[in-house]
């Protein structure tokens, strides 16, 4: 027995010795829970809505301020024609769009009954499905609020209107995810895999003595996935038009441009994570908790970000991905060019200088 206790003992002493373990063992349990807790949810909460009010009477003012009382949005514009629809969207201010029209007043008092139109977002067809219901609920709210005090039943009719994706399918979030998601796998985490590996078995310093110098032989261990993975993006789209008929509305150049931006980001991570580790399962394990588990968690593929407390969403905005997702979305199925994506392109283009410079630079720091 006391042969065991003391291999216990010993057992003890190499976790506590080997840090990475202990803080797997014991740090990544509450990281997890904390992430997953907050963000495996399909609530939506804090979604900007932006008004259209073309009465702004006492009526209307009501309404607003219910709206503005719910937890699940956020008033974030109030557009002053119906020429202003389409811009929100285009930039992104907004993902419902509450019109009431200049009459709404008047017919709720003459004609006992009014009529208001919700328009939404539906590249996301699931988030706009649920906006539209949050949104119905608080007008229905509403109209029984003011029924208490009428001595005839007033109605108010809601009129649902789905822009980009009239038949709400759900293929039209689904591709630009997967496409993140198999860009990120293909890139990140084969080419640190790759790199580590030679590093395993010896065979990078014998190349590291060639004449060649040592960064080349970096970015040529990275050309290979780089090219498998736009034969990657040719075929993802090839099936999303032909097998799911999923449109592209807006340029091909452009979106096939903007995925290899994200490609060479992915790369650049990879070699980051090559160069800061020197086994193939420790690159594995970075490369999925880095850029996997974020892809799924943060990038609003799969769960709203705007439901996430302020420091998840906070994180979210270094997750390249979540940027990729965007440009994807208003690229292929709003039809949107440069104009609409700037913002996300720079901010992946400053990524990839990022990631690159530090991965140079620890790379060469590890070999001198």
């Amino acid at each position: 027995m006391k042969q065991f206790l003391s291999f216990v003992k010993k057992e003890f002493f190499h976790i506590w010795r080997d840090k990475q373990t202990l803080f797997i063992l014991l740090g990544m349990p509450i990281v997890q829970i904390t992430i997953f807790g907050f963000a495996l949810t399909n609530e939506v909460k804090n979604a900007e809505i932006a008004i259209l009010d073309q009465s702004k009477d006492a009526a209307t003012t009501q309404l607003i301020s219910e709206i503005r009382a719910s937890q699940y949005f956020t008033v974030s514009a109030f557009l002053n024609s119906p020429n202003d629809i389409a811009e929100t969207f285009k930039q992104n201010k907004a993902k419902i769009i509450l019109v009431l029209p200049a009459s709404f007043n008047s017919d709720l008092k003459h004609l006992n009954k009014a009529q208001v139109q919700l328009i939404a977002d539906a590249s996301d067809p699931n988030t706009a499905t649920t906006l539209i219901n949050y949104a119905t609920a608080i007008i229905t709210d509403y109209q029984k609020n003011i029924n208490k005090t009428s001595q005839i039943p007033m109605v108010i009719n809601t009129q649902v209107r789905m822009l980009y994706n009239p038949q709400l399918k759900g293929a039209y979030s689904f591709v630009p995810g997967v496409m993140a998601m198999v860009l990120m796998l293909v890139c990140t985490m084969m080419t640190a895999i790759t790199i580590v590996r030679e590093k395993e078995i010896g065979t990078m310093e014998v190349m590291l003595v060639s004449p060649v110098q040592p960064l080349k032989i970096v970015v040529a261990k990275a050309v290979p996935y780089l090219l498998l993975s736009i034969v990657n993006i040719i075929s993802i789209l090839l099936l999303s038009v032909f097998v799911l008929d999923v449109p592209i509305n807006g340029s091909i150049v452009l979106l096939m441009g903007e995925s290899i931006l994200f490609t060479i980001t992915c790369l650049s991570f990879g070699l980051l994570i090559s160069s800061l580790t020197g086994s193939q399962q420790t690159a594995m394990f970075i490369a999925l908790t880095g850029m996997f588990l974020p892809t799924i968690m943060l990038s609003g593929f799969m769960f709203p970000v705007e439901n996430m407390p302020l420091p998840l969403r906070l994180i979210s905005n270094i997750v390249p991905s979540r940027w990729f997702y965007q440009i994807v979305r208003a690229v292929m199925i709003k039809g949107l060019g440069i104009e609409g994506v700037w913002k996300q392109t720079l901010i992946l283009i400053a990524m990839t200088l990022f990631l690159l410079t530090l991965a140079v630079k620890k790379f060469k720091i590890r070999l001198e």
